[in-house]
């Protein structure tokens, strides 16, 4: 049974661990950086099979206007089981009706978003990390 938290808290191992096993391009070897993204993220909604996290949306957001889902993760054992729709439905929830919610997605999940109600957008631009 998957169990949704916005209150356990994830360690950046267990980031590492479900971005490694994700196969979402995250510097997953670097705790240091991962403990920065935990700490300063507003908003993480965690998906959990007992104590091992299988899932997790991770947001920037203001509450008002806009939401930033920066990571959305699912162990490739666990995907195609709704997790992830369920991960962004708790963001919705939390962040509320005035706020929209985007993303940048990876090439391999172009497909995916529009299932979960996300509508492409052609007015993003992007200044890309350096690394």
């Amino acid at each position: 049974m998957i169990t949704y938290s916005t209150e356990k808290p994830v360690t950046a191992q267990q980031l590492s661990e479900v971005f490694e096993r994700s196969s979402i391009k995250r510097p997953y070897t670097d705790l240091e950086r991962l403990q920065k993204m935990i700490d300063h993220a507003d908003l993480i909604v965690s998906a959990w099979d007992g104590e091992r996290l299988v899932g997790i949306a991770r947001a920037l957001t203001d509450y008002s206007y806009c939401c930033y889902l920066s990571d959305l993760a699912v162990d490739l054992g666990y995907q195609k089981s709704g997790i992830g729709s369920v991960l962004v439905d708790h963001v919705k929830a939390l962040i509320g009706e005035q706020c929209s919610l985007v993303l940048i997605s990876a090439p391999g999940a172009v497909d995916y978003y529009p299932k979960l109600g996300f509508t492409l957008s052609d007015k993003a631009y992007l200044i890309p990390r350096s690394r």
